[in-house]
């Protein structure tokens, strides 16, 4: 069963930041047939089909029915300054492989900062007081500038870059090996937390896709992967190149869902302390306030990370190097928009478990110890993995 879960995920890996590959076998899911149709209805799949550990379901199925309201008040929260704007060092140099110079000429590839005049004076005084150098961080964000971006001037979307060696890279270098995704140990949770978050990108490379076959925009020559059912079936589908990879991707949400209900208290503070402003506010309060933040299904996959941590907690400084090292590999990525979001995702993942498990002896992070960037890039990855299930519902209709 090991074995099998990990050249699993190594197979997940050919699915890259934002990619298309040039060479795989189609797997067609019963029902659909081949051909690029946009696909548009979404419901929600029973959990019985998604997965068949019985300690996920209840969390699964509520998700189900619990995510379109959620994502309605995380698409507001998109808008605002605090959750749209990152200091980021788009040009840093890749320090873990050797490769040949890639140059991204599409402009879907291209990302820009935005002019010094329109970075607010309150945000870039914020992230520059907080950064400070820990030893044992979980993460390092990239260090203050005056170059931030805008995710809303550049939202993640389909380039066809290929990123399948990085992924390939994190699977068999960054996680753990000889764990399955199950496996009774946080290591294994780790794991199936990076797959699950491999899959929030593998969506949106598919739901890419999808738009752009439901807008008539064609393809370029070299584009091999045209259909967005077929790609969901080779990516993400059961009988594809990693069966686990949609119950994996609710395990991530699972994790990010209890991260960011485990913030409420500081966020609640931050409204009331005027950090937002009003209407971003009142996203916040609608947000934190649903019943899915409460629901113990929900809690399933964090606790189950807890129970292992506290048990091994010495050891608890290999998750801190990991996750260190999965937001540095993302400058290997040679399509700047991919690295962008890849490095907002990684930090979003970072900052869920440093949450969950980084205070002492793995227990609980203090929140008031959690920085402006982490918030952002943790409720910016909640809101891509909410996309991310709604785009599993629609394919699994």
């Amino acid at each position: 069963m090991k074995t099998a879960l990990v050249a699993a995920s190594l197979l997940q890996s050919t699915v890259g930041f934002s990619t298309t590959l040039k060479s795989a076998n189609v797997i067609s899911l019963p029902g659909f047939k081949t051909g690029s149709q946009p696909v548009s209805r979404c419901s929600s799949a029973l959990p019985s089909t998604i997965s068949s550990n019985d300690d996920l379901l209840p969390g699964i199925s509520a998700i189900g029915e619990a995510n379109g309201q959620l994502s309605e008040q995380l698409e507001g929260l998109s808008d605002s300054n605090y959750f749209r704007l990152y200091c980021v060092d788009i040009l840093a140099s890749c320090e873990y492989m050797p490769q040949e110079l890639f140059e991204c000429y599409s402009e879907t590839c291209e990302v820009y900062p935005i002019d010094d005049d329109e970075i607010p004076e309150r945000l870039r005084t914020h992230d520059y007081n907080e950064n400070e150098f820990e030893i044992d961080g979980w993460a390092r964000w990239d260090m203050p500038s005056n170059d931030y971006y805008d995710l809303e001037q550049f939202p993640e979307g389909y380039t066809a870059y290929d990123g399948s060696s990085v992924w390939n890279y994190i699977h068999s270098k960054i996680c753990f090996q000889n764990f399955g995704y199950d496996d009774d140990h946080w290591k294994a949770d780790f794991n199936k937390a990076v797959s699950g978050l491999h899959s929030v990108v593998s969506a949106q490379v598919i739901r890419g896709i999808n738009d752009k076959v439901a807008s008539g925009e064609a393809f370029g020559a070299d584009e091999v992967w045209t259909d967005p059912k077929a790609e969901f079936a080779r990516r993400m589908g059961s009988t594809g190149e990693t069966p686990l990879a949609v119950e994996n991707l609710y395990f991530t949400y699972m994790i990010l869902l209890s991260a960011v209900g485990s913030m409420r208290g500081k966020l609640m503070q931050d409204c009331d302390a005027g950090v937002f402003d009003a209407e971003t506010a009142s996203f916040i309060k609608t947000a934190i306030s649903l019943p899915i933040f409460d629901n113990p299904a929900i809690g399933v996959a964090a606790q189950k990370l807890s129970n292992h941590a506290v048990q091994s907690p010495g050891d608890l400084w290999e998750a801190r190097m990991r996750s260190r090292e999965l937001l540095r590999i993302v400058n290997c990525v040679q399509c700047n928009k991919c690295r962008l979001h890849g490095k907002i995702a990684m930090m979003g993942l970072s900052t869920a478990l440093q949450v969950l498990v980084g205070g002492p002896n793995g227990k609980m992070q203090d929140p008031n110890q959690i920085r402006r960037v982490e918030l952002a890039a943790l409720v910016t990855t909640l809101y891509k993995a909410s996309k991310a299930i709604k785009l599993c519902q629609q394919m699994t209709v």
